[in-house]
């Protein structure tokens, strides 16, 4: 068995004990393997195996690596989950079913005419800038409600939830804890939080997507 494929089923199994051992009604969040800078013979073992989802940080590189494989294998879900440049839109669309990086009025409206000229919809999260962070993209907490109407009321926008990226400090627990409670006062369902270092964490928060990389692939190239 390919390493990948060992440790994406090792992570499984430690998300199903975790939720047993909560004794919740949680839902099995989906793991978007993330599959930034490695190699397509990493990543078939864990295709072959039935695993539907996988993430993306840049628009070229997926392209280049996505292209004649979704041809093959029509039923994968592609996530953005990198920063999305506006120029790179009409690609972005054509190829990923969900994007996890919606940080600007300026991209909404991108999206939206993009879709409008290929007529296809994909799923949004709004990238919430948790830690309110200078260097980081996304939107405030306080913006939230009137950005989240505009995009969907305006701009016809499917908007499925909620992403963040927060502060690398101790108090991830902190962070995860607001956009939990984000998402109970919104109309909103799904949470895009948690990677490679804190997904277990995040799973305590009701995170719905984990964004998962090198624990699965091993250490960038």
């Amino acid at each position: 068995m390919h390493n990948s494929l060992s440790n994406l089923i090792e992570i499984q199994k430690e998300i199903q004990l975790k939720i047993n051992t909560k004794n919740s009604t949680t839902k099995i969040p989906k793991i978007i393997a993330v599959t930034k800078t490695h190699p397509m013979t990493s990543i078939l073992p864990i295709i072959n195996h039935g695993h539907l989802d996988y993430g993306e940080n840049k628009v070229q590189e997926a392209m280049e690596k996505w292209g004649n494989i979704k041809i093959d294998f029509q039923h994968l879900n592609l996530h953005m989950i990198g920063k999305l440049q506006s120029n790179k839109v009409k690609y972005a669309i054509s190829l990923f079913q969900y994007i996890h990086s919606l940080d600007s009025l300026k991209l909404a409206e991108k999206i939206s005419s993009e879709q409008i000229k290929q007529n296809k919809k994909v799923k949004l999260f709004i990238q919430i800038n948790i830690g309110e962070e200078i260097q980081k993209n996304g939107i405030y907490i306080s913006n939230l409600k009137e950005f989240y109407k505009k995009c969907v009321q305006d701009l016809g926008l499917d908007v499925i939830g909620l992403m963040c990226l927060p502060p690398n400090n101790d108090n991830v627990s902190s962070y995860f804890l607001k956009m939990q409670n984000l998402i109970t006062n919104s109309d909103l369902k799904e949470l895009s939080m948690g990677m490679s270092s804190d997904y277990l964490q995040a799973l305590d928060f009701n995170s719905t997507y984990l964004r998962i990389g090198s624990k699965i692939f091993g250490q960038r190239n």
